[in-house]
């Protein structure tokens, strides 16, 4: 589902390699949502969390670095964007998860969508 394309690239390597592995994860996400095997896959889920909660900090950290040195203009904004991804992740409910798997994974990659086409390909 989700496909890097040369589109989305920002022409800084480094950043383009950092969003490849943004997408992966959310591959791995779609992955475990697209099974349909009867079994509970909680604990796959909260590790493909914890994998891009993890990942996006790291990302947002060195982009920000980044941004700082060459004194991109929007930073503060970008930041605020940055911001909060992280705490849409971070106020993930285990429960919410455990009861309903497949419709809390489909919220989350329509949330991981629509930060790809308005964070990733338009700021």
């Amino acid at each position: 589902m989700f496909e890097w394309k040369e589109c989305y690239s920002c022409n800084i390597s480094k950043i383009d390699n950092q969003h490849k592995r943004l997408f992966e994860l959310a591959d791995e996400i779609y992955t475990i949502v697209s099974v349909n095997d009867g079994y509970d896959h909680f604990d796959e889920i909260m590790e493909a969390i914890k994998a891009l909660k993890e990942y996006t900090v790291y990302h947002f950290s060195y982009e920000e670095e980044v941004m700082r040195k060459y004194e991109y203009g929007d930073l503060d904004n970008h930041k605020i964007e940055h911001e909060a991804f992280i705490n849409k992740i971070s106020s993930i409910n285990e429960e919410e998860i455990d009861e309903k798997q497949k419709n809390f994974l489909m919220d989350l990659l329509e949330f991981i969508v629509n930060w790809i086409e308005n964070h990733i390909l338009k700021s």
